[in-house]
């Protein structure tokens, strides 16, 4: 099955082992990814990337006006963590509805359910109907990106596939750098409700000029015999482990938004659900970190999860706490998408091959170090400016760790098990961002976070209940890196075994949707 990364708007579109496929053309064959037979695809697909990027890095500055005027501040962490809940659902029925029928189908319904839910999230009269929306993005998501994966193996021959994947990342380098201030400037001219409505009408133009160009290379395809069968025979099994995991993080969401005893029911029903599931979804041991590959898969989902769950709360911490504009909160985040590049080219240098295990630890060293300069910022005397300092380290460690572990889950896995083994680093991802932001979420509500934020936005003034549960949120995620720095050791194998026809230096997964930058 052809696998993809689970989106912060999601693992994101840039892997470049996404799918098997075969080159649409002689590999002989001169031209690049601009030439006459790849332009209007090429532009395409790489648009659709780019607005959800755009999307993505939006999301975070309107999210803290949006949860204020809705009144939903206690909800606040599950708008975030609900889309990777559906998206991790999407991810894995779209790779069976890829491999079965192909990729248009899937890519163009989760283009469509995407702006489905931008609709409901920007009309939302409620947090709930918001977080709703936010659901119905993840689905859309996790069906585009492994789609857009497929297309990239089908369409394009083995030379032009790095430069597609090369024009991905790119993709991201923009948003991350005006994507604050677009999304800044339309909140506090225009309202929040326009940085999710004003993103369904573009999405109008990349269908328009990928569609013709898909449907032939689809069609040029099954002429060559390159695509099997159109078929409806799908990997049920999985699809259900996939269903109760969604299902059993959806209810322990729900349960930690209660805090109450009748959240003990929903929050058991999600454990029963959840932990069975997980075990048979990734490799065994995974879950108490054994030796090799499970950690490596395992070290994924602790580094988005500590990572992504602080960065959430970074620009409601700053508008409530600090009294800065959504413009220049979502500003803070920036340097971390800038230097998520550096990171990921400084572990691409030859010489670091042999420092690959060092590497991730100090990945997750200088993220640990990150959070808890951002954290910093929670002191009067301490100048805002020092949570884009402490995230432009963050982004250095990130892509040094992540890209790394990507790295070193392809040189652990036979050729045969590539796929399986990627799936399983998407899967701990998605799950590391839904219970990580999820548990942020109950610990800043169970300490009186949400109300005092809110009394504060009102003009009530900061007080120690806002502050308290910023901090405390912090602390545990700079404990969490400091535990994967802890475990990275164990990602060396107990006995180092060669595996045949798997070079050393193989190609990395990407981060989710809503990561800032990959390999």
């Amino acid at each position: 099955m052809t696998t993809a990364s689970s989106p912060r708007t999601g693992r994101r579109p840039d892997d470049p082992s996404g799918g098997p496929g075969t080159a649409a053309e002689p590999e002989a064959e001169a031209g690049g990814v601009l030439s006459g037979p790849y332009r209007a695809l090429t532009l395409g697909i790489v648009s659709v990337v780019l607005l959800i990027a755009f999307e993505a890095t939006a999301v975070n500055t309107a999210m803290p006006v949006a949860a204020q005027h809705l009144h939903g501040l206690g909800l606040y962490a599950l708008a975030f963590s609900g889309f990777f809940t559906t998206s991790l659902l999407a991810m894995v029925v779209s790779g069976e509805w890829c491999d079965r029928r192909g990729p248009m189908a899937p890519l163009f319904t989760g283009i469509a359910v995407f702006a489905a839910g931008l609709l409901v999230a920007g009309t939302a009269v409620g947090m709930w109907p918001f977080v709703a929306g936010r659901a119905v993005q993840g689905l859309g998501a996790g069906l585009v990106i492994v789609a857009l994966y497929v297309v990239v193996g089908r369409a394009y021959p083995e030379r032009l596939r790095p430069s597609v994947f090369a024009a991905f990342s790119a993709s991201w380098v923009l948003p991350s750098i005006v994507g604050p201030a677009v999304a800044g400037t339309v909140t506090e001219n225009l309202g929040w409700r326009w940085v999710f409505l004003a993103i369904p009408v573009l999405v109008l133009l990349p269908l328009a000029v990928m569609g013709p160009a898909l449907r032939r290379a689809e069609r040029a395809g099954r002429e060559r015999g390159d695509a099997p069968p159109p078929s409806w025979d799908l990997d049920r099994r999985r699809i259900r482990l996939a269903l109760a995991v969604s299902v059993g993080a959806g209810l322990l969401q729900y349960a930690g938004q209660r805090l109450d005893a009748l959240a003990l029911l929903p929050a058991a029903a999600g454990a029963a659900l959840l932990l069975p599931a997980v075990t048979r979804l990734l490799p065994p041991g995974t879950l108490r970190a054994a030796r090799g590959l499970p950690t490596v898969i395992l070290m994924r989902g602790v580094a988005a999860g500590a990572f992504f769950a602080a960065e959430a709360f970074i620009p409601l911490m700053l508008v409530t706490e600090r009294h800065l504009t959504p413009t220049l909160a979502g500003l803070s985040l920036t340097s971390g998408g800038l230097t998520w590049a550096l990171g990921s080219w400084l572990q691409g240098r030859p010489a670091a091959q042999r420092h690959r295990h060092a590497m991730i630890r100090a990945g997750f060293a200088l993220t640990a170090a990150a959070i808890a300069g951002a954290a910093l910022a929670l002191v009067p005397a301490v100048p805002a400016a020092v949570v884009a300092a402490a995230w432009a380290v963050g982004g250095i460690g990130m892509g040094m760790a992540v890209s790394s572990i990507s790295v070193l889950m392809m040189s652990l896995s036979a050729p045969d098990e590539a796929g399986a083994n990627s799936a399983s680093l998407q899967v701990c991802d998605a799950l590391g961002n839904i219970l990580l932001v999820g548990l942020a979420g109950v610990l800043f509500s169970a300490l009186g976070g949400a109300a005092q934020a809110a009394a504060t936005a009102g003009g009530a003034g900061a007080g120690t209940g806002s502050t308290g549960g910023f901090a405390v949120v912090f602390a545990v995620m700079t404990a969490v890196a400091l535990l994967g720095a802890a475990l990275s050791g164990r990602t060396r194998p107990a006995a180092a075994r060669a595996v045949p026809g798997t070079p050393a230096g193989a190609p990395a997964e990407p981060p989710s949707p809503e990561a800032p930058d990959g390999v």
